[in-house]
């Protein structure tokens, strides 16, 4: 007897490797994402403009980056002394006018270099509830705690959006025509927009993801929405807020990335991995016993035989002190 739905997603027929370089940008399951493929060593840079919610505002700032613009002299704002801007996230922020300009623009600068030489582009929007500077007419990416009467609150428009991507989609593949895009629906759900209008929001996101992946064989989809809402069909599976996915369906949704969008050369790697990241988080219960020294000695020759492309200088400190420190205990 079945209990829930499993669910497996399909194969990605462009697969990410040890040596794959990776973008994820988006909502903060983004952040997850890219954390847990920083855990496993791959070459990832995770939300450069901080969360960003809407794909609206991640149009503009992909377009404004590879386009090479500065940003809006117009959206900058002052609050309590710390400088912001509106088509980025609260993150990014400095003391000054001039600070944050240099900021905003070197981010844009570097992202737009790692794009024209990632492999992989992780698109992760929450919704498509948007809201509208009154003043100037334009959507923003965070309001910044500015008072909510200079803004107005709406669902972007099907149509609007399913442009907006297809433009963007076509400049990232006239900037980088390798690049692989991967597009997601936030799992989070975003009760604030009542849950009415968050079935409607996901529902959008969903539909132009389906119909941007019907016309360009390097844009794939994968179903962390399906995958939260009808596999993991439980409140056990959520924080205490109700709204944000834990970290066993993390767990579970990232187990089910690696083996849809992993190579076998990779997959082996993650697994051996798994156990020595497991090795170097364990802790003597007797000290500087023997049996200790001698399970370091093996776990440095396991990072030592890992191949060169894999950063494990900190991991190889670390044991390496850590024997050395034993060395020294033995010698008083």
């Amino acid at each position: 007897m079945l209990f829930h739905t499993e669910f497996t997603p399909e194969p990605l027929p462009y697969r990410i490797g040890l040596q794959s370089r990776i973008i994820t940008l988006g909502s903060c399951f983004a952040e997850v994402m890219g954390q847990r493929l920083a855990d496993h060593k791959l070459d990832v840079l995770t939300n450069p403009f901080g969360t960003i919610f809407n794909p609206v505002s991640l149009a503009k700032l992909l377009t404004m980056a590879l386009n090479g613009n500065a940003p809006d002299e117009n959206r900058y704002i002052e609050r309590d002394g710390i400088w912001f801007h509106y088509d980025f996230h609260s993150s990014l922020y400095a003391h000054s006018h001039a600070d944050l300009c240099i900021l905003l623009t070197q981010t844009l600068s570097q992202t737009a270099a790692a794009i024209r030489q990632a492999d992989f582009l992780l698109l992760t929007p929450g919704t498509a509830v948007v809201y509208r500077h009154v003043e100037t007419g334009k959507v923003v990416a965070n309001c910044h705690k500015m008072p909510g009467v200079l803004f107005e609150k709406y669902l972007y428009n099907y149509n609007y959006l399913l442009d907006d991507m297809q433009r963007l989609l076509k400049m990232l593949h006239k900037a980088n025509p390798t690049l692989n895009t991967i597009l997601t629906v936030s799992p989070v759900r975003h009760t604030r927009d009542t849950l009415p209008t968050n079935s409607v929001s996901k529902a959008t996101l969903r539909t132009v993801a389906h119909e941007l992946t019907v016309w360009n064989r390097r844009i794939h989809y994968f179903p962390a929405f399906e995958l939260m809402t009808d596999d993991l069909r439980d409140y056990r599976f959520y924080e205490a807020d109700m709204i944000h996915p834990n970290a066993q369906a993390h767990d579970y949704i990232f187990g089910k990335f690696v083996q849809s969008a992993f190579d076998s050369d990779l997959y082996r790697f993650v697994t051996e991995w798994s156990q020595i990241s497991k090795s170097l988080a364990h802790r003597p219960l007797y000290g500087n016993s023997t049996a200790h020294r001698q399970f370091l000695t093996k776990l440095l020759t396991q990072l030592e035989s890992l191949p060169a492309r894999i950063n494990v200088s900190a991991e190889l400190a670390d044991v390496r002190g850590r024997l050395n420190q034993y060395a020294m205990m033995s010698k008083k």
